[in-house]
């Protein structure tokens, strides 16, 4: 059995990730590609198809939330994901009980004396009758448990009733409030019953963005439990490699494998980009002693290939900073790059400043 070294494994996850080059696709088709983006604050996915796309415009991105071809919702890991409508409304019913046993565990004493069925009847028709915030629905019903926070049966009904996020939340150049309701009301159309083909099929699309990779790394990205069958099942038809570790890595039969000496220039991240996060060993892309890192918030820059720097824009007066703070020293070559693909970024935030925009490299 082949062995994949980690550089390797690095040039995989960046062809598969549209981060070796950028690509001519449509948005919906990155998305689907993608399995989505983790998108727990709102604008971050504007950047990461920012860095995959080539001339992406971020009204491209807004206009399929407004026309309802892309929606937010709870997804893979119970985080907000922005997904096709397609894929919500096929992955969303994947998902529902890894989502309420996850939720169940962290606000179960939270909880005391709700019975979650009442509260999924209770709360459904509020969402479905118009779009609301997840703590206005529950204020409507918090009679039925007292001494039970609003904003506790808000977070449980975000995960028990399968709700979308609706615009203007996510549309770039706004800011809006996350109103909140139902997948049908939102797309007009039912969701069905999950499946073990729908598993299959995920795993399979897993691979084809983010392979080869073990077991362990598609449940870290999903959540889900049952993987095991859904691997076996699939086995015949995949190839599999070694990790320097040993470790048995899974991978569809067409997967691009580029050679591990490509050049790859600067990209930058948005925050909980799936690059980083969709794999429990996230060594082909960030090191060790940097992945606490990968959810706190940070935007990561990838120099490389790998995790080198964070980032974040400011705007005073007119003027927009990308300021970089490197995880590691830059040689002249990989800064002077990093500073004109920082250039390039700050015109999505702002086309035509009143002030120049800047790069700036903080030094340690």
């Amino acid at each position: 059995m082949s062995v994949l070294d980690r550089r390797a494994l690095n040039r995989a996850l960046l062809a598969r990730q549209l981060l070796l080059r950028r690509h001519d696709m449509p948005v919906a088709d990155a998305l689907e590609h993608l399995v989505g983006l983790q998108a727990q604050e709102p604008l971050e996915p504007y950047v990461g198809l920012w860095s995959r796309l080539a001339d992406f415009q971020p009204s491209a991105l807004a206009e399929l939330l407004l026309s309802r071809r892309a929606v937010r919702t709870l997804l893979m890991r119970r985080t907000l994901h922005l997904v096709t409508a397609g894929d919500c409304v096929t992955l969303r019913p994947v998902h529902q009980a890894m989502l309420v046993s996850r939720m169940w565990s962290t606000l179960r004493r939270a909880l005391p004396g709700v019975d979650l069925d009442e509260l999924t009847k209770l709360g459904r028709p509020l969402f479905e009758e118009r779009p609301r915030m997840l703590t206005e629905a529950a204020r409507m019903i918090a009679d039925r448990w007292p001494g039970v926070q609003a904003r506790t049966l808000g977070d449980a009904l975000s995960t028990l009733v399968p709700l979308v996020q609706v615009p203007p939340r996510g549309v770039w150049g706004q800011r809006a409030a996350a109103y909140n309701t139902t997948i049908e009301a939102w797309l007009g159309r039912p969701l069905p019953p999950e499946s073990p083909a729908t598993v299959d099929a995920l795993v399979l699309r897993y691979l084809a963005a983010y392979g080869p990779a073990a077991t362990a790394d598609i449940r870290a990205w999903c959540g889900l439990g049952g993987l095991r069958e859904a691997v076996q099942r699939l086995r015949p038809s995949l190839r599999t490699f070694r990790d320097e570790r040993g470790r048995e890595l899974l991978d569809v039969p067409d997967g691009a494998l580029p050679d591990p000496q490509t050049p790859v220039p600067p990209r930058f991240l948005p925050a909980f980009d799936n690059a980083v996060l969709g794999y429990d060993d996230r060594s082909r892309v960030i090191d060790t002693e940097h992945r606490g890192l990968s959810v706190t918030g940070a935007r990561f820059l990838l120099v490389d290939g790998r995790v080198s720097g964070t980032w974040a824009v400011t705007a005073d007066d007119g003027a927009t900073t990308l300021r970089i703070t490197p995880l590691r020293g830059l040689t002249p070559d990989e800064r002077d790059a990093v500073v004109a693909e920082g250039e390039s970024l700050l015109t999505m935030f702002q086309p035509q400043p009143p002030h120049p925009n800047r790069v700036s490299i903080i030094d340690a």
